[in-house]
């Protein structure tokens, strides 16, 4: 099994942004803890992180045929980004959308996920073990 781990804008900032939200740890604590369960679970796992709308919706696209799940933090283009919720449903690929903290007890406008209706599932407010459980998630599927 392979699957495309896709992070979003500012998750290359972990460990510096918000530490009251997000933690102490770093986008390569993040990686480096993937890629030990991977190896447990003895599947592939790549990694593609982008501040930019256009080259998430690339990634999306580019993993037609090549991988079996997807797992994907949007950042904040959670709440603003059809164009993402049209590539996943375009690529038809088994995707879970994760968010390292809770957006439901944030802001109002946090509360918005348009991703969410060509996921499978969203796992939310587990910090970076929702990674992990979104990953054991599409193994089962």
């Amino acid at each position: 099994m392979k699957i495309l781990v896709i992070n979003g804008p500012n998750l290359n900032m972990l460990g510096i942004r918000e530490p009251h939200i997000y933690g102490s740890a770093t986008y390569a604590d993040l990686v480096d803890m993937i890629q030990k369960k991977s190896k447990q679970l003895e599947i592939k796992v790549e990694f593609f992180q982008s501040n930019h709308e256009g080259c998430l919706v690339d990634a999306i696209q580019n993993a037609y045929g090549k991988f079996d799940g997807i797992v994907i933090n949007p950042g904040a283009y959670t709440h603003t980004s059809i164009a993402l919720l049209d590539a996943v449903k375009s690529v038809g690929i088994p995707t879970v959308e994760v968010h390292i903290s809770d957006p439901d007890t944030r802001e109002e406008f946090r509360k918005i996920s348009y991703i969410r209706n060509a996921c499978i599932a969203t796992i939310k407010g587990k910090g970076f073990d929702g990674y992990t459980e979104a990953i054991e998630l599409l193994i089962k599927k």
